[in-house]
């Protein structure tokens, strides 16, 4: 009985040190979750092993993985290893299903996890997974578009501004727009951002950090509910993930997110009929109206400038002026159209005008009639006219009309009876001096021989060019460094325009740096990771050595973002990126 004992005491005592020393396990995120949620599953292991063999995830799809993970550190003088596969899957439908073994060798012996029962659900309100980066960074970045006005009025100027938030828990290097809105609906204007500037604020009561991408001001053209379309952008998100450097720092994975400001909706309310002018052309705002002459009193066949001017703030660019009406006896031209508008926050404001040239035909007094101009006045929400004054025009020389002028019983033209005087064919020439026309012959003149010789003497010419044109295109090599230079100077032309801007100059270089990439080794942005790029210049055959100096230039770029640069420097950097671009080339 003794025996049996000790036997059993060190088969016991046996199999805890062999299960001390080595540990294979799977963990998972949550036990039970909802058809639009994801899973991560985590293989666990305190040793380093081979040929590890995951299972099959019989009802789910893969979305993500795997990610290996290695952490090693002393404590106290105690090692602990631990190696980490990772996958994230995406149920396929609902039920339960079972996370299968998983194998791996380690020592010469083959270790197994235990099964895991997962329960899937129907689709949650808010998907959640807290170990997912793509998770979090999908709570932790936010795209919003703010409206200014919700219930605006036919033409009425509205803002919307594009704010991006991130939350300090991750952090943002670079982003692109995928899909702009186009406002079919509505009259817009971008106002320009000369700089993006980082604020601090809130988000659902929460401190965030944001940026205003875009402002734009739009007039809604449509009366009813009309949608402003969303605005997507591709983020690269830095996110802390579970793996710590040799000195306990939380290391980061980089996350390509996709966000966008969700679609909003207004209700343009139309302009009240009560009260509304005949002559209503569709100016809304606060305007100031006036008609004026560069001059009023001249001679006949001089010229004069009549302008029609309104002032203000509103839709500017919407509608038409007033036209101008003349008696007959002065020459009408057409108006020459001016706008001297800006665009803000608040809207358009400035100043458009029409500007007539007129000429007088006869001596005598003309009246220009007055003219009404009528807008919707936003403040008082009512129909206001402002009348200009009549505008008198003396013509003191010139040929006599006839009788005085008279005006029509609708006072918007003024007509003159013209009569016939003595001398009105004074203008006809009667003694002309004529003179005899001598013909000249094409045959065996000067143009004639010319037009026989110079073919002839180009003939050489061609022959000389033609060979030149041969010779660069059998310059093989020459060819190449020529399509090269075009390359690099087309993909880099932009960031020469922001030399001296340190910022917007190595964000142009880096997106001509992954442009070209895109172009030459046909990636996408998502795989383009430094350690791929490198392999994939590798493989296409470029040297190792320009392989690494385009690694550094990327380098660069993300550096000298946050860190002062001189001119000097930034030039430089332009030049090496046109060489590397040439060699690379050339080479692959």
């Amino acid at each position: 009985m003794k025996l049996k004992l000790i036997f059993l005491t060190l088969l016991f005592t046996t199999m805890q040190i062999t299960w001390a020393q080595v540990k294979f396990e799977a963990k998972v995120s949550k036990k039970k979750l909802g058809v639009n949620e994801r899973l991560r599953v985590d293989f666990e292991m305190n040793k380093d092993g081979d040929n590890f063999t995951p299972p099959s995830f019989s009802g789910f799809t893969v979305v993500g993985g795997p990610n290996q993970s290695i952490s090693n550190s002393w404590i106290n003088g105690k090692r602990t290893y631990a190696k980490t596969f990772s996958y994230f899957l995406e149920p396929t439908a609902r039920g339960s299903f079972t996370i299968k073994q998983a194998k791996i060798e380690i020592d010469g012996q083959v270790y197994k996890t235990l099964p895991i029962k997962v329960v899937v659900t129907g689709a949650v309100d808010k998907p959640k997974d807290g170990n997912n980066s793509d998770f979090v960074a999908s709570e932790n970045l936010h795209l919003v578009a703010e409206v200014s006005k919700g219930n605006p009025y036919l033409n009425e100027a509205i803002t919307v501004v594009y704010k991006l938030y991130v939350s300090p828990r991750i952090s943002v290097s670079n982003w692109r727009e995928l899909d702009s809105p186009k406002y079919s609906d509505f009259w817009s204007q971008a106002i320009d951002m000369k700089q993006l500037k980082v604020e601090n604020g809130q988000y659902n009561g929460e401190p965030y950090r944001y940026v205003i991408l875009r402002k734009t001001v739009l007039y809604p053209q449509k009366t009813g509910k009309l949608n402003i379309e969303p605005l997507s952008l591709s983020v690269s998100v830095d996110v802390p993930s579970n793996r710590r450097d040799i000195f306990g720092g939380r290391l980061y994975t980089t996350v390509n997110k996709t966000v966008a400001a969700g679609s909003r909706t207004i209700n343009v309310k139309p302009l009240p009929t009560q009260g509304k002018p005949d002559d209503f052309s569709g100016a809304v705002g606060d305007f100031s109206f006036k008609v004026e002459t560069n001059k009023k009193e001249l001679d006949a066949t001089e010229s004069l400038d009549a302008k029609i001017t309104v002032s203000g703030n509103g839709n500017l660019k919407l509608f038409d002026l007033p036209k101008l009406t003349v008696p007959n006896g002065l020459e009408q031209y057409e108006p020459q159209h001016s706008e001297r508008v800006r665009t803000n926050l608040t809207g358009m404001g400035g100043s458009i005008s029409d500007t007539y040239t007129l000429v007088p035909q006869y001596k005598g007094k003309y009246p220009i009639p007055a003219i009404s101009f009528s807008y919707f006045d936003l403040k008082t929400q009512t129909y206001k006219r402002i009348t200009s004054d009549e505008i008198v025009i003396d013509v003191k020389k010139g040929p006599d009309g006839g009788s005085s002028i008279v005006a029509s019983n609708d006072n918007s033209t003024n007509k003159r009876q013209v009569t016939q005087t003595e001398n009105q064919f004074r203008f006809l020439k009667l003694d002309a001096n004529f003179e005899s026309i001598q013909r000249t012959y094409f045959f065996k003149s000067a143009l004639y021989w010319a037009s026989l010789t110079v073919p002839l003497l180009a003939i050489p010419l061609f022959l000389f060019f033609g060979k030149k044109r041969q010779e660069r295109l059998n310059d093989v090599s020459g060819n190449r460094v020529r399509k090269a230079d075009k390359l690099a100077r087309k993909y880099l032309s932009e960031a020469k325009k922001n030399l001296g801007n340190q910022k917007e100059f190595y964000i142009a270089m880096e997106r001509a740096l992954h442009n070209y990439l895109k172009a030459k080794l046909h990636i996408q942005t998502s795989d383009m990771s430094k350690e791929h790029i490198r392999g994939l210049l590798k493989e296409r055959g470029a040297d190792e050595l320009v392989a690494a100096e385009f690694i550094s230039l990327l380098e660069s770029c993300e550096f000298a973002r946050y860190t002062p640069s001189s001119t000097s420097a930034m030039q430089q950097d332009y030049d090496k990126a046109s060489k590397v671009i040439a060699k690379i080339d050339k080479q692959v």
